[in-house]
């Protein structure tokens, strides 16, 4: 918990989310372990936030993810000298032609919702991320994975908004204001990256 204590050191604030902030690594980590993928999504700043974390997950954020000898072996050096250990991560947000079709054909408020519907497996989580906990889409995603056994993981501001009764376990940094919120928002997935970099790659 190394990276914990430093962003509480940091951040002081931040010590009233160390308890959710663990949570969610142990719950992450099970996924990951056992597996599974996570899903993220967001809008706005939080949807940039959702393609940033998804990429701390898939290759290498502080550390080094070299390959396990077997895959260098299958692939060979070539291949293997140029790729890094991830962690699965898809951002709901990267689905232009899908996103744009469901807002053309559906409801747009859905098209998260349809994605971790399609997507989704009881093995893995939904990350939903919103300054308000208000955001209607990302809590159509939530209440979809949570009927279909998903981890329900959120990022939110101090109340947590209507997302947070539809989290197994939501992180709500102590701000209202959305940038302030937002400001927090990253120090959290950055700590969070880092402790599952540490302990799985």
């Amino acid at each position: 918990m190394k990276a914990l204590n430093e962003l509480v050191g940091r951040y002081p604030d931040l010590v009233s989310c160390r308890q959710d902030m663990e949570a969610v690594f142990r719950d992450l980590m099970g996924v990951f372990s056992a597996g599974g993928k996570v899903l993220i999504c967001g809008n706005g700043g939080s949807a940039s936030d959702a393609d940033h974390w998804s990429a701390e997950l898939l290759k290498s954020f502080v550390k080094q993810r070299p390959l396990p000898e077997m895959d260098v072996e299958r692939l060979g050096p070539a291949l293997a000298d140029n790729l890094q250990r991830g962690l699965p991560a898809i951002p709901l947000t990267g689905f232009v032609a899908l996103n744009s079709a469901y807002a053309n054909d559906c409801d747009a408020e859905y098209a998260y919702a349809q994605l971790t519907y399609a997507l989704g497996k009881p093995s893995d989580a939904l990350i939903g991320i919103s300054t308000s906990g208000n955001a209607r889409n990302v809590c159509h995603a939530l209440s979809v994975a949570r009927a279909m056994g998903l981890n329900t993981i959120g990022l939110s501001g101090e109340s947590g908004g209507a997302m947070k009764p539809l989290c197994d376990v939501c992180i709500c940094v102590p701000r209202t204001e959305t940038p302030l919120v937002q400001e927090l928002h990253l120090p959290v997935y950055h700590t969070l990256s880092i402790m599952l970099e540490e302990a799985l790659c």
